[in-house]
This record gives C-alpha cells, structure tokens and sequence, in this order.
C-alpha cells in the first residue's frame, strides 16, 4: 500500500508531535518532515513535495495562508489542509483564497482530520461544518449579480460544476456523464468563466450558496 505523505506546519512542538502519533497510527498515511513556521514549511516542501500539508495558520516569520500561496505556486501538486484554532471568517477566506483544498478546526475529532485528509486527497474539498457559515456568509456578501449567475448556466454545465466542487475528478465525471474528458473540462471552464470563479474554493462556495452540497 502507498502511504499519503503528509507534512506538518506548526509553531508548537507539543501540536506537531501529538499529530505525528496521530497521523503515523493511520494505516494508509505517514509523516514525511515538519516545520514550525511559514518560512521553513515552504522550503521543505518544495524539497519532499508531499501529498499533504497540515498547515497553522498564525505562526512567526510567515503566516498559513501565504504560506499556502506560495507552496502552491511552487508545488501545485501539494494540497493544503488549513488546521487551527481559529474560526474567525476571515483567516476561513484567507486559506481558501491562498489555495488550501481544507480547512479543519483543532477541536474537530480525529475522524474528521482524516476525512479531511482522504478528500482532499482524492481531489475534493473538505471544510469543517463549524466553517459552514463563514463560507456561506463570505459568499453572501458578493453581491446578487454573482448569486444569481448560476441562471446563466446550461443544464449540463451546471451539473459539471455541483460534480467538481463535491471532488469529483474529470476523468471520474466524463465517466458518469458518459461525455469524453475533453467535453467535460470544456463544460468545467466554461462554467466557471460564466459564474467569474477562479479556483475550486470558489467553486466550492458557489455550490454550497446554490445548496448543491454539504460541507464536511
């Protein structure tokens, strides 16, 4: 079996270390390094590329979201787990923006940390339910024109865009849609340039706002 490698970012070593037991104790995941600020995660990890990277958000030299931004830009490949204390909007905007595929809460239980991990693994989106109204609010707040743009959608672009923010891989969809994947990207990007999304935390937002899915 391939393990998920999995790379730790936070500026408490007790935090880390409790993570690591976690983590290690997972049949399917291992921890590959670790780092206790921005600076050093973004190094590393552009080094180990891992699978995954559990990132804090609030730590000294750089913080998680940039920090996010620019692993992302570096390693594209390397998906983001935002998971902290904090549950304030707009550290949820921040790392959603920045590139991370999850955001998970540190009083969330184990279960849900590897939930998290496994679909944002598998090419998904995971947000903690108590960030559930943080995102809906933020989406809210982005005017009636936008909300109403999913009006603008046809039929099977929109059924694209509910199966890409649920995760769902294009290959994955042409296969359910019986549709080749090139049909199915060109229905991906045509949709989001309608609805003016730029990434697929947008996407994600603009599914929950129009009810097509739960998060967590």
């Amino acid at each position: 079996m391939t393990k998920l490698r999995i790379f730790l970012v936070d500026d408490h070593p007790i935090v880390r270390d409790g993570l690591k037991a976690l983590i290690d104790a997972q049949p399917d995941m291992t921890v590959v390094g670790e780092a206790a600020d921005g600076v050093s995660a973004v190094e590393a990890v552009t080094q180990l590329e891992p699978d995954i990277v559990l990132m804090d958000i609030t730590m000294p030299r750089l913080g998680g979201a940039e920090a996010t931004a620019r692993i992302k830009k570096a390693r594209p490949a390397v998906q983001v787990v935002a998971l902290t204390g904090y549950e304030d909007k707009a550290s949820v905007q921040a790392v959603l923006q920045a590139g991370a595929s999850g955001y998970v809460i540190k009083m969330a239980r184990v279960a849900d940390l590897v939930r998290a991990i496994h679909a944002v693994a598998e090419g998904g989106v995971y947000l903690d339910p108590a960030m559930a109204a943080h995102v809906l609010s933020s989406v809210a707040g982005r005017g009636a024109g936008e909300a109403g743009a999913g009006a603008d959608l046809s039929e099977r672009e929109a059924e694209v865009i509910r199966m890409v923010a649920e995760g769902h891989a294009i290959k994955e969809i042409a296969a359910r849609l019986d549709l080749s994947a090139r049909t199915v990207e060109t229905y991906k990007v045509r949709a989001m340039d309608k609805l003016g999304l730029k990434s697929r935390a947008e996407t994600v937002r603009f599914a929950l706002q129009q009810g097509w899915l739960r998060s967590g």
